[in-house]
């Protein structure tokens, strides 16, 4: 791997370690996130809810509360109808929740994967209206690449607000009411990179000022804060940038989500593994929670966690949160399986290969959007991986650093039915005998965008440090910076001329635990996973490049380092 590191200005980190009161260490980290105005800065340091935007700032936003509330005094029917991931299963679960508390009965609906597809798909449509026809269906984290589904939604006298996130790809819906902020390019705002839940929880935020307006009980009895942990679930399983009012709805929700009443999410949280009296981390949220309700979403029925998380039943949630941890057990069997195959069909080619794009029909179409991701980071190349689903070949797309897969795909348009997402992640359908071009164009419309070849995998420092740096003050520093995500990455750092003096312990075959002492005779403990068939040698000078992090174990905490890379030194 390639260590870039791209030195700070001097004058520049002692003007902010003076003014924001921090180390110079924080400094030269806080710097790199081209924040330049001081009190954005400080803002960032401290992220408050009272420094939300005004909801209405949104556009389309007021109408959609006010259409809502106009819903429940004529006592019509509303679905609101959720995306099949954690996105989309947290945006249902929370709007069906707060309509509850406001008096309203509202049903909801979400898409079954195998039978429906992605999203607001004819086939979810279908079955909306002949279910139980709503008077109006509010969409989360769908809808906005819906045109005919939502003029057929129309034709049968049901009206629509869209609520997502999604870019559009050729056309938006008519006749409705959208609140994305995608829609609106001309000016970026704290809330334009909003999760599909973080703008429920805005929507729900505008419908509770309405009220308060009317002077109606509801709006002072509904604790919209309470809600905070779904938002911070879904917006960190969604990888959206963890910065602006993305971060402060997380930082907020993290810990609500510590202290969360909900017997769905403590059920969840206990089938898990996440120990209790333990702090929710972003990474439990990424590998433990969000998995297992992306898993019912790909092989079952995602209408399970919504309702596990909308129940007030234990037991129920506990037996639901064990449906989930089955159905994550058999995606984690599918997925190896699939990617065991794909690395056969990689075979030796990959280094011609500017990008990847696989098919076979017996591939399960829930799942090889992990397996894209899988591949991406193995290789280095955006992966788009497909199963077949009807007559369609599809899946999904995960992209690598720098690149924007959208753009991509704009070149390869002709050849897709169907298609959307994010510059970083996008689900795809053709017809499987356009497979081929589709192979091909993919990797040719990759390769113009890199003509001198996909760069190496970078390792980017943040600061050089020292091994006395390394303290309980500057992991308290780092809480300040605290969740890391997109946008706002975890810092690694360097150390120069590291000795060890003792032979590192192979564990489990594929990870080793070390240890190093600073100049004081601090012993400082360390762990490097999947890196035991690259050992450090001992009393020699080598650097280290890690990340530092508070380790929780039996309710106490430990400063520990990871293992990133090792070279001799230089």
């Amino acid at each position: 791997m390639y260590w870039k590191y791209v030195p700070m200005e001097e004058e520049r980190i002692k003007t902010l370690s003076r003014e924001l009161g921090v180390s110079p260490i924080l400094a030269e980290i806080i710097n790199r996130l081209d924040i330049r105005d001081i009190d954005e800065l400080r803002g960032f340091l401290r992220p408050m809810l009272k420094r939300l935007d005004d909801p209405f700032l949104i556009p389309n936003l007021r109408p959609a509360a006010e259409r809502i509330l106009r819903a429940r005094d004529r006592g019509e029917h509303v679905v609101v109808f959720g995306d099949y991931d954690v996105d989309g299963v947290t945006s249902t679960a929370l709007l069906v929740a707060v309509l509850r508390q406001m008096g309203m009965e509202p049903g909801y609906v979400v898409p079954r994967r195998m039978e429906e597809g992605y999203g607001l798909s004819a086939q979810a449509v279908e079955r909306v209206l002949t279910d139980n026809r709503p008077d109006l269906l509010v969409a989360v984290d769908c809808g906005t690449n819906s045109r005919a589904e939502a003029e057929k939604l129309q034709s049968r006298g049901v009206e629509l607000i869209i609520v997502d996130h999604h870019r559009a790809v050729d056309g938006i819906p008519e006749g409705c009411l959208i609140v994305n902020p995608h829609l609106h390019p001309e000016a970026e705002h704290p809330w334009t990179h909003l999760s599909a839940v973080g703008l429920a929880f805005k929507l729900a935020h505008g419908i509770l000022k309405e009220l308060r307006q009317r002077d109606d009980p509801h709006g002072w009895k509904i604790e919209l804060k309470s809600y905070l942990d779904l938002v911070a679930m879904g917006t960190i399983a969604d990888l959206v940038p963890l910065r602006e009012e993305n971060r402060i709805l997380t930082r907020h929700g993290l810990t609500a989500l510590n202290e969360s009443r909900s017997h769905g999410l403590r059920a969840l949280l206990q089938v898990a593994g996440v120990r209790e009296g333990d702090p929710v981390r972003p990474v439990d949220i990424s590998f433990r929670l969000g998995p297992r309700i992306n898993a019912c979403g790909r092989l079952a029925d995602a209408t399970l966690p919504v309702s596990m998380f909308l129940s007030g039943d234990f037991d129920f949630c506990l037996e639901t949160a064990r449906q989930l941890d089955d159905y994550n057990r058999e995606r984690q069997d599918i997925e190896r399986r699939i990617v065991e195959e794909a690395d056969r069909s990689i075979g030796e080619h990959v280094d011609r290969l500017p990008g990847i794009v696989l098919y076979d029909k017996d591939w399960h179409p829930g799942v090889v959007g992990i397996v894209a991701s899988r591949l991406a980071r193995r290789y280095n190349r955006p992966a788009i991986v497909l199963g077949n689903e009807g007559v369609l070949a599809r899946g999904s797309g995960r992209g690598i650093k720098g690149l924007n897969l959208v753009k991509v795909l704009e070149q390869c348009d002709d050849l897709l039915e169907n298609w959307g997402g994010h510059p970083a992640a996008v689900g795809v359908s053709l017809r499987p005998e356009n497979v081929p071009v589709f192979q091909e164009r993919f990797a040719r419309a990759v390769g113009d965008l890199y003509a001198d070849g996909i760069p190496a995998p970078e390792i980017e420092i943040a600061a050089w440090i020292d091994l006395d740096d390394i303290d309980e003050d500057l992991l308290a520093e780092l809480d300040l910076l605290y969740p890391f995500g997109q946008g706002n990455p975890e810092p690694l750092f360097g150390v120069r001329g590291i000795r060890l003096d003792s032979p590192p312990r192979v564990f489990q075959d594929i990870h080793y635990r070390f240890q190093i002492e600073n100049r004081s005779g601090r012993r400082i403990f360390g762990v490097a996973w999947k890196k035991a068939d690259s050992l450090p040698p001992l009393h020699t000078p080598l650097d280290f490049v890690f990340r530092i992090y508070r380790n929780t174990y039996n309710g106490k905490d430990y400063l520990q380092l990871e293992m990133i890379d090792w070279r001799p030194a230089e």
